[in-house]
């Protein structure tokens, strides 16, 4: 690490300390360290949100997503600042903040509880909540550590255990404070950092139209397997349609990608983030309807430079790998092979001199290298050679010139992958490959904040899930036992996202994002809206909701969902059979993302159990939408 890297991290990591230690001095109570004192600035409040809402799940994961399936993911971005911002601030954000304040509730939990007048209700969201999360933490921390540890040239351990703990030092100590205060800070640098990306990337690219229509150009290097389940080109949607019982399985499956990008990754993300207990608590923060008001055109802003710029990114980064990007480097070997394993999936492992003809037979043609600076020590890069792949090689000392002529997610494919690459790569390589060096930095202080703010905010609804409703009565209303039992809370998440972290790697980053926003809809969207606007809605109503919205969601993702049930084993495990679809139904189902069909269910259940149930106590009703509280 040079001498400016190492500057410039150190002045960030101090701010990021003086803010967490400002939030620390400020934080005097249970309050201050669960909902920050409910006198939050709506700059900081919007900022923070934004931060939360866009990690590097949303720019690494995403981000090589779209290098993946194109400019369809804009769709997200679309979702994102009119549901997740317009929505959630305008129609949402009042109703919370005012009935979260009356109720003085301090966690998301605690307000449904309180709404339904159920300690129960409280217990299990904060149970779901706590037992969930950590997905997502998981995939956030992933994030963070493939970028992080190539730069400092740590492992990947090592990355995730470091990152972790700077984040959980600031969480523990300053509580939500710390956390807004740092999250205003981060996504501040988020949003210089999107903005020099994407100017950078245009610049190098040529322009906006010559750079947009150089990726229409590259329509036909679609892998095959992207063409086989409907990819058309990284400028067109994919193709739509529905595959009837019994089609072939070429012809059901070209429908495939359609539903994958709209309906798990669009919708599921797009309307998820309504449900999202980290972001719920925000509106609590503020003390009135217009310093919400005055964080919609600052939280649509930086969404739209947040996910737009890292889908928009991730696209054209396809461009610039396979026409533009030229690597100087020392070749060390330039027909090394590497064996894909008998079924050609497996992880790509070196070949011996003395490996068997068949091993040599089917092992795929690769160049070895070195880049400037890397010790003589240090495993090699390893980079597929195709016909498209040129050489140059250096003379009198000048340095040997490989242009891949690669699409994005071929040039992750190498030692230690699988002939399909790792998408969640894409992007860090893409920013130390083609971006200077200095933006290498600049990125990277992008990257730890997006991480960071997501991240400190997840720790932080973990351990309130765990000290504030779940172990509440615990502490017997003292605020300072409150704390404690959280900030244990807060750990206990942090060792569980780290466990995660380390056991799944590769692709996961979008798929975990997507599923738990996934859960949170449909367990908790329709109980929480009939909660805020229908005085009707009945505590056993609030509960079947969240019942049936889980049950039918994990029932989905373990049973028929064929890439979650495939993935987890737990049907197979069950019944014999990878999914339960049978030849009667759709193949297209095993595609459809559990929030379509989950959501839907809950929202029923709660409507039909509402009209059978008895409604409750009407001055309870009256008391959560603003009357003086009854008296016992």
């Amino acid at each position: 690490m040079d001498t400016f890297t190492f500057v410039i991290l150190l002045v960030y990591l101090l701010a990021t300390g003086y803010l967490g230690y400002q939030g620390y001095r400020q934080t005097k109570n249970a309050s201050d360290y669960l909902v920050a004192g409910r006198n939050a600035n709506p700059v900081v409040m919007a900022l923070s949100y934004g931060a939360t809402f866009i990690s590097t799940a949303a720019i690494v994961g995403f981000g090589g997503v779209a290098a993946n399936f194109g400019m369809g993911l804009l769709w997200l971005t679309v979702l994102n600042i009119f549901v997740g911002i317009f929505i959630a601030f305008v129609v949402l954000g009042n109703p919370t903040r005012r009935m979260g304040h009356h109720l003085d509730a301090h966690t998301f939990p605690e307000l449904m509880g309180k709404r339904y007048d159920s300690r129960f209700v409280q217990v299990l969201c904060a149970t779901i909540i706590f037992c969930f999360m950590p997905l997502y933490a998981m995939a956030v921390i992933i994030g963070g550590a493939e970028f992080i540890g190539p730069v400092f040239h740590l492992s990947y351990d090592a990355a995730l255990y470091i990152f972790a703990l700077l984040v959980a030092a600031y969480v523990i100590a300053g509580g939500l404070k710390g956390v807004m205060l740092t999250d205003a800070l981060q996504g501040a640098i988020m949003l210089v950092g999107m903005i020099t990306l994407m100017i950078f990337t245009y610049t190098k690219l040529g322009g906006f139209v010559m750079a947009h229509q150089a990726l229409t150009d590259l329509a036909p290097q679609v892998p095959k397997a992207l063409a086989a389940i409907g990819h058309q080109g990284w400028t067109a949607m994919p193709v739509f349609g529905w595959a009837a019982p019994g089609a072939p399985a070429a012809d059901a499956a070209k429908f495939n990608l359609w539903w994958i990008m709209v309906s798990t990754i669009v919708m599921g993300v797009g309307i998820g983030v309504l449900a999202q207990p980290q972001l719920i608590v925000r509106f609590m923060t503020v003390k009135s309807k217009q310093s919400l008001n005055r964080g919609v055109a600052t939280g649509g802003i930086f969404i739209f430079f947040m996910t737009g710029v890292a889908f928009v990114v991730g696209a054209l980064s396809n461009v610039y790998f396979a026409k533009r990007e030229v690597i100087s480097c020392q070749i060390v070997e330039e027909s090394a092979l590497l064996d894909p394993g008998a079924d050609g999936n497996g992880v790509l492992k070196l070949v011996a001199a003395d490996a068997p003809p068949e091993v040599k037979a089917r092992a795929k043609s690769f160049i070895a290298y070195k880049l400037p600076g890397e010790r003589p020590e240090q495993v090699p890069n390893y980079l597929i050679k195709t016909p498209s792949t040129s050489v140059t090689r250096g003379v009198n000392g000048s340095p040997d010139l490989i242009r891949p002529g690669l699409i994005a997610i071929a040039r992750t494919v190498t030692l230690g992958t699988t002939l399909k690459g790792n998408s969640d790569t894409i992007i860090p390589r893409y920013v130390n490959s083609a971006l200077p060096k200095w933006f290498g930095v600049v990125f990277l202080l992008t990257l730890l904040s997006a991480a960071m703010s997501t991240l400190s905010s997840q720790f932080h609804t973990m351990g309130t899930a765990i000290g504030r409703d779940i172990c509440g009565p615990l502490s017997k209303g003292n605020s300072a036992r409150t704390v404690l039992i959280t900030r244990m809370g807060i750990v206990f998440g942090i060792v569980l996202a780290i466990v995660l972290g380390k056991m799944v790697r590769g692709n996961i980053i979008a798929l975990a994002t997507s599923i738990f926003f996934g859960i949170c809809a449909a367990t908790f969207l329709p109980a929480f809206l009939g909660g805020l606007f229908w005085k009707r809605m009945t505590q056993p109503a609030a509960l079947a909701s969240m019942l049936a919205g889980f049950v039918s969601s994990a029932f989905w993702s373990v049973c028929i969902n064929a890439k979650t049930a495939t993935g987890l084993g737990l049907c197979k495990t069950l019944f014999g059979q990878p999914t339960l679809l049978s030849a009667s139904f759709s193949p297209t189902w095993a595609v459809v993302d559990p929030i379509l069909i989950a959501l839907p269910i809950a929202a029923v259940t709660a409507l039909a159990v509402t009209f059978i149930t008895k409604p409750l106590p009407a001055a309870h009703v009256a008391y959560v939408f603003g009357g003086s509280k009854p008296t016992e």
